[in-house]
């Protein structure tokens, strides 16, 4: 079976900058690039592109909620429209700088809060379908969820993500928080191994849950995650899909 592993970048602005992007690229084989809302601007996007074009990695969109002070990790009502322009939007943006770039757009990941309200909410998960469908492109989504089912019933090509970086609850979801705390390389890299090897992994409250793991995220701002990135692509070397 073969996996890839992705990571969110470009989620900085002006001079501020978060995570080690580019430190981070040889160990992954798709990036997330942010578009603008919830972390970004042009210039950022822009070298982003570069960066990950001098590496030969896959570039995709990673739209978020209009949230820049709570980083797209909070929770906005929006209706099943407002998602789908919300995506289309930030996903043109970033197919200027690709074309600028004479580069094909690999995939969307939606970001942070927008990323788990497609999970349970079915209008969100639509919306995000609406605007893949029209841009012709495959997702990065979740298992087991209306967003899966959305994404079946209607034909939306997409892989199912696993955290290496993030905790589960019982329900086997990912637990979104507004930071990451650090986690150990290794053991990052063996809790990715036991979700593709038997798909499962340990929730917060001590069960196993059930989780599917096409694609592997790892964040460039938890601390330490060049090290992360590090750990997991050496465990995955003879699984990785390009």
């Amino acid at each position: 079976m073969s996996v890839t592993i992705n990571c969110d970048m470009g989620e900085a602005y002006g001079i501020y900058r978060l995570g080690d992007d580019e430190a981070c690229m040889p160990y992954v084989t798709h990036v997330n690039i942010a578009c603008g809302f919830h972390a970004s601007d042009p210039m950022v996007m822009w070298k982003t592109v570069a960066a990950a074009k001098r590496h030969g990695l896959k570039i995709g969109a990673h739209p978020g909620l209009a949230d820049r002070e709570g980083f797209g990790r909070r929770e906005i009502k929006l209706s099943r429209k407002e998602v789908a322009a919300l995506v289309l939007y930030q996903v043109g943006a970033l197919q200027a700088f690709l074309d600028a770039e004479n580069i094909a757009m690999s995939h969307i990941k939606p970001h942070g809060a927008l990323f788990g309200m497609a999970q349970k909410n079915e209008a969100v998960a639509n919306g995000i379908a609406d605007a893949a469908l029209a841009m012709k492109l495959p997702v990065i989504g979740y298992a087991n969820c209306v967003m899966s089912d959305v994404f079946t019933q209607r034909g939306v090509a997409f892989s199912c993500e696993f955290y290496a970086d993030l905790d589960y609850d019982g329900e086997g979801r990912q637990v979104i928080t507004m930071t990451h705390d650090p986690v150990a390389p290794e053991a990052a890299a063996q809790k990715v191994l036991r979700a593709i090897r038997e798909g499962k992994t340990r929730a917060l409250d001590g069960r196993d849950v059930s989780v599917v793991a096409d694609t592997i995220c790892v964040h460039s701002d938890t601390p330490g995650a060049v090290a992360v990135a590090k750990a997991v692509h050496a465990a995955l070397k003879d699984q990785l899909a390009h």
